[in-house]
């Protein structure tokens, strides 16, 4: 399959879809937050990102879901700083603290190059919310210059529809999370009140975008939605009702990654209820509810489960 934006980019369009993420950066409204700061003058908001991208690191990534990693690795470039505020995050020293090097859009299309030439099955830009304008950007130069491989945007879920909606036609296989469906949760400990609202009309755009995950004759991801939930002790992410609307809204043949890998970090031990890790019981019972809302396609502690 040809990678959507390879098409944008052969009849023309491209360029306008640049020009639109960018003219979002004046008065920052790329996520829900939609700060006002003018990134275009180097001004920080809440995600604390200014004007040109920085990186935290870039590699071929083993440890993705299996059709994302394939037998090649993904080709992830970790984006640092982050517009949710979770107390928890595993990722913390990148993601709010902002550990990286600073870049140029010129810098991070040839890191794109580099991955595929390293023989990365996907460019997986994790995190890429803050930094969408200047990853189209970078996308365009790549893309002149021979990038042919499938996009991956994987994100946390926080997104803005009208983002979204510039991404039609360039990205292949969105990856979000969906980390919340109760409001209290996601205000204490991301910030996010509207978290769950907010999250459900993106991915429904991206659902009909790109559709259920597509995988080639070696198992391999080439286009498609893949979501990712997290389940939190005590289940206050709200996890039946975030299922529920994955079986119900978008579709039942969703596949979905059901961690386990929970474990308090950064803040989390300044809340005693998320200051533990899962037990066998509270993950069992979130898998079970799956099934009975006929979602058997994804992943359970990190093995693929197809149960059709």
């Amino acid at each position: 399959m040809i990678p959507k934006y390879l098409k944008l980019f052969q009849n023309g369009q491209f360029q306008t879809r640049v020009d639109e993420a960018w003219e979002m950066l004046r008065s920052c409204e790329l996520c829900p937050r939609e700060c006002g700061v003018d990134r275009l003058s180097d001004a920080r908001g809440v995600c604390g990102a200014g004007l040109e991208p920085v990186v935290s690191s870039y590699n071929e990534h083993h440890g993705e879901e299996p059709p994302i990693s394939g037998f090649r690795g993904s080709g992830t470039i970790f984006l640092t700083h982050c517009n949710l505020r979770c107390v928890f995050c595993q990722n913390y020293p990148i993601s709010h603290l902002g550990n990286g090097n600073e870049v140029s859009c010129e810098r991070l299309a040839r890191m794109m190059l580099s991955l595929q030439k390293r023989g990365c099955h996907n460019i997986n830009f994790v995190t890429p919310t803050h930094y969408m304008p200047q990853i189209l950007k970078a996308l365009h130069i790549a893309a002149i210059e021979g990038l042919n491989i499938p996009l991956v945007y994987n994100c946390g879920g926080y997104e803005s529809l009208r983002a979204i909606k510039i991404l039609d036609g360039i990205i292949d296989i969105y990856m979000p999370d969906i980390k919340y469906s109760e409001r209290k949760s996601s205000e204490k400990y991301s910030k996010a009140p509207d978290y769950f609202e907010r999250a459900c009309t993106a991915l429904k755009e991206m659902h009909s975008q790109v559709g259920v995950l597509q995988l080639d004759s070696e198992g391999v991801a080439v286009s498609g939605l893949l979501i990712r939930h997290l389940v939190l002790p005590s289940d206050i992410a709200g996890s039946e009702a975030v299922l529920q609307f994955i079986s119900k809204q978008l579709s039942p043949d969703t596949y979905v990654s059901i961690m386990s890998q929970y474990f308090p970090a950064y803040h989390a031990f300044e809340f005693p209820e998320i200051a533990r890790r899962i037990t066998t019981a509270e993950y069992s019972k979130i898998v079970n509810i799956a099934e009975k809302l006929n979602l058997t396609r994804g992943w359970i502690q990190g093995h693929l489960e197809h149960r059709l």
